[in-house]
């Protein structure tokens, strides 16, 4: 008969994980708290224990795994399967598919059969043929991700809107995670590079991390494309800083990892690993329609776990990379309930099963196009014009400013920069013009004028006009 544990050593745990909150934390953390008193395995049952009992929850995978206080009461019901659509206040609109692998997955872990990577559930799929959204789905997302640029080249939409992009996919993927920043905090952080104060300095790093992947992504839409090498450079940049063994930064593991939560095992053997891994990305790469390419991988790269850790991460940024592409409204992630996410991919995990994933999936995109839209209707395509002659004109700008003369087509002909072609200039002096008719104290820094100058030009100028209408 199994020892059973005493509940003086569960209760140990769960003070010493409930006074580690919001943060969470680790096994290696609760081992040296621990003063090394458990093994690592007889650690993990008595963590295990205390999840069956729902007195601590998990987040996280591999090294990454997080161990919280449970912060809400357990619901005493899940949605019955045969509810149309099942809601609640901090969940997804679920199908009743997805309501029932919800409850499934609810099962305290003991009662879960561990079950191993399912070759089956990969070759089943085949790319064009097999479809994971139905294709009246498809459609709706089309007709709702559809933007302004989508007659321009690949990644022009997310270009314009890529400031707002940063913020919103790092602060929600990373709150996926479990990091505890606000938006507010990852927009400080982002622009002004301002860390939060009190924050473990890991949960900066994950932002920053971020920050860069979707601007390799973006910036240079070459490095937009469904191919090995860029998933092994999203993991580098996503992963960097924060893995055990720097060495595993972009690159597929080469040990068995172990997900927290799940009775899923992937995948230990290396050669396998990354043969498996060239023939998901070969399979995402084929599938045409972007949306469900982008399933796709959110689906199969978290399943096949190829990293030591990151996965998941990985996987929501290259859900992007065909609506980069297409110029299609990205997928900020925005929102998105952690628990409706974690149980959506433990319904992957554990049955092969993509339907409450799905609901996720279709309601996070739903969701950022909301936040997009007017982003979407006030786009003012780029004034090619006015960027390359952007120094040119701050220098004229400035040299009337600074000499006290009026504003007139005569004072810019006169400083008009060798540098703007003959055919150019008269559009260069309607230009300057037109930035004068705009030009204030509060926008003069633009163009290299301190306030006080700005202040001493217009009265100047005031005072002429005035002398002249007299």
């Amino acid at each position: 008969m199994p020892r059973v544990t005493p509940s003086e050593e569960l209760n140990t745990l769960a003070v010493l994980i409930t006074n580690a909150a919001p943060a969470g934390i680790g096994s290696d953390a609760l081992l040296h708290q621990l003063g090394n008193a458990y093994q690592r395995r007889t650690l993990q049952r008595r963590l295990a224990q205390l999840v069956d009992q729902q007195r601590i929850e998990v987040r996280g995978e591999g090294r990454a795994t997080r161990y919280y206080p449970r912060s809400q009461p357990v619901e005493s019901a899940h949605p019955a399967a045969t509810s149309p659509v099942a809601t609640t206040a901090d969940y997804v609109p679920t199908s009743a598919e997805g309501a029932e692998i919800r409850a499934a997955i609810s099962q305290p872990r003991h009662l879960r059969k561990p079950v191993g990577y399912q070759l089956d559930f990969l070759s089943q799929y085949h790319p064009n043929h097999t479809a994971y959204l139905p294709s009246g789905l498809r459609e709706q997302l089309h007709t709702l991700g559809r933007s302004p640029a989508d007659q321009t080249p690949a990644g022009t939409f997310a270009k314009d809107i890529l400031n707002r992009l940063l913020i919103d996919l790092s602060w929600a993927s990373s709150h996926l995670e479990g990091n505890t920043y606000s938006r507010l905090d990852t927009e400080r952080l982002i622009e002004f590079g301002q860390a939060a104060e009190g924050k473990n300095a890991l949960e900066t790093q994950m932002i920053l991390n971020h920050k860069q992947a979707i601007e390799y992504l973006v910036l240079q839409p070459e490095h937009a494309q469904v191919r090995t090498d860029t998933l092994i450079a999203l993991h580098a940049f996503l992963s960097d800083g924060l893995m055990a063994d720097p060495t595993a930064v972009g690159r597929i593991r080469r040990r068995a990892v172990e997900i927290g939560g799940s009775v899923y095992l992937p995948i230990a053997l290396p050669q396998r690993l990354e043969e498996l891994f060239g023939i998901v990305t070969q399979m995402a790469a084929e599938i045409t329609d972007p949306f469900e390419q982008a399933f796709f991988l959110m689906v199969h790269l978290p399943y096949l776990q190829p990293f030591e850790d990151v996965n998941k991460r990985v996987s929501r940024l290259a859900a992007n990379i065909p609506f980069i592409r297409h110029n299609l409204c990205p997928l900020s992630f925005i929102d998105v309930p952690q628990q409706a996410y974690v149980d959506a991919m433990l319904g992957v995990y554990e049955l092969n099963r993509v339907d409450l994933l799905r609901d996720v999936f279709v309601w996070a995109y739903e969701r950022s196009c909301q936040q997009y839209v007017a982003v979407k209707q006030n786009l003012v395509p780029p004034d090619i014009f006015r960027l390359r002659h952007r120094q040119a004109l701050a220098e004229v700008i400035a040299a009337i400013v600074r000499q006290g003369d009026a504003p007139t087509q005569e004072a810019v002909k006169r400083r008009m920069p060798a540098s703007v072609a003959v055919a150019d200039q008269e559009h260069f002096v309607q230009l300057a013009l037109a930035e004068f008719g705009a030009l204030h104290a509060g926008n003069a820094v633009r163009f290299g004028i301190r306030p006080l100058e700005f202040g001493e030009w217009e009265q100047r100028y005031r005072d002429d006009a005035t002398d002249m209408n007299a």
